[in-house]
């Protein structure tokens, strides 16, 4: 009998370790993602996202999971889903789509790292103490609109050298960025001797309208701001834009992709990555506070020829070369 239970034990000690040594498995960790925009026309820099994970060395359900948070362009959303985020207690916070939802996850968290893309100075916005060593829970990639800002003003006066008054499209939603490049579009413009005139829009139906207004002015050509809002509703400005015949450039190469004249700023996919990278770095134990803020370094001059031929604009061969793509 004691042999019998001796073996009967020793089986269920057998059994038992392998159920022990799975239980006692590390649980996968969960990346928290927050953006202000749609999933529709985001795929590509959602790979990009995950190819900066990659890099170092973590797939997605294989030993990183992902929980994904879109507001939908509706800003008053952010600070809910954040919430959600902090209560499922993800690992990190990776936000995309502007400032608005770096500020959110901020808001809803001092402990869980956040890595964010900002478009504005982020010492300015108030996300970290400095670019060198942030300081806190949180820091990412920085893309300075300023420059930015001018040099697109100045390709568009390539494109069109005839241009005398320009309009510039803003959404109001995002005041801080509106403000930002307000300022630069306005300094810009003194020195160049061009008149600009301000329209605002939100909603679909406000771009409609703001297009119909545009139509009744004697504008030259259009400058439209570097909005999350505008990007998802690409199609519906570079279509409007085309059928007033305004000449209009952009800040992502997304919507001269889709028929707007041409565009120029950072580029958004390689700055995902970046993002990823950045993820990927502090669930390997990197600290937001010792890791600085990284400054954008790709930019794209992407040039949509069908639309300059529809439009009448003759393209300087010198211009075509600077392009790192043309659209034929």
């Amino acid at each position: 009998m004691r042999r019998r239970h001796f073996l009967g034990a020793l089986s269920s000690a057998a059994v038992a370790w392998p159920l022990s040594g799975r239980a006692q498995q590390p649980a996968m960790p969960v990346i928290g993602f927050l953006s202000t925009q749609s999933p529709d026309g985001n795929l590509e820099r959602l790979r990009a996202f995950r190819l900066g994970l990659k890099d170092n060395g973590y797939v997605e359900g294989e030993n990183v999971a992902i929980e994904y948070r879109w507001a939908e362009n509706r800003p008053d959303r952010l600070a809910m889903l954040a919430g959600e985020l902090v209560r499922r207690q993800v690992a990190v916070i990776a936000t995309s789509g502007g400032p608005a939802s770096a500020l959110a996850a901020k808001a809803a968290t001092a402990t869980i790292p956040i890595v964010f893309i900002a478009n504005e100075d982020p010492v300015r916005l108030g996300l970290v103490t400095s670019l060198a060593r942030p300081g806190g829970n949180l820091t990412g990639i920085n893309i300075f609109i300023g420059e930015l800002t001018a040099k697109r003003l100045e390709l568009l006066r390539e494109v069109v050298p005839a241009a005398a008054r320009v309009a510039v499209l803003v959404n109001p939603v995002d005041a801080t960025t509106t403000q930002t490049t307000l300022s630069d579009v306005e300094a810009v413009a003194r020195q160049m001797g061009l008149q600009i005139q301000i329209f605002k829009a939100s909603t679909i139906a406000e771009i409609n309208t703001t297009f119909t207004a545009m139509a009744r002015e004697p504008l030259d050509a259009l400058f439209v701001a570097s909005d999350p809002f505008f990007n998802n509703r690409r199609v519906q400005i570079a279509n409007l834009a085309s059928h007033n015949s305004i000449p209009a450039a952009y800040g992502v190469r997304e919507i001269a992709e889709v028929g707007g004249l041409m565009s120029y700023g950072v580029s958004l996919t390689d700055a995902l990555r970046q993002v990823g990278s950045y993820t990927g770095r502090i669930l390997k134990g990197g600290k937001p506070a010792d890791m600085p803020v990284v400054q954008a370094t790709k930019f794209e001059l992407v040039i949509n020829v069908q639309t300059a031929r529809m439009l009448g604009l003759p393209l300087s061969s010198s211009l075509l070369a600077r392009a790192d793509e043309v659209i034929e």
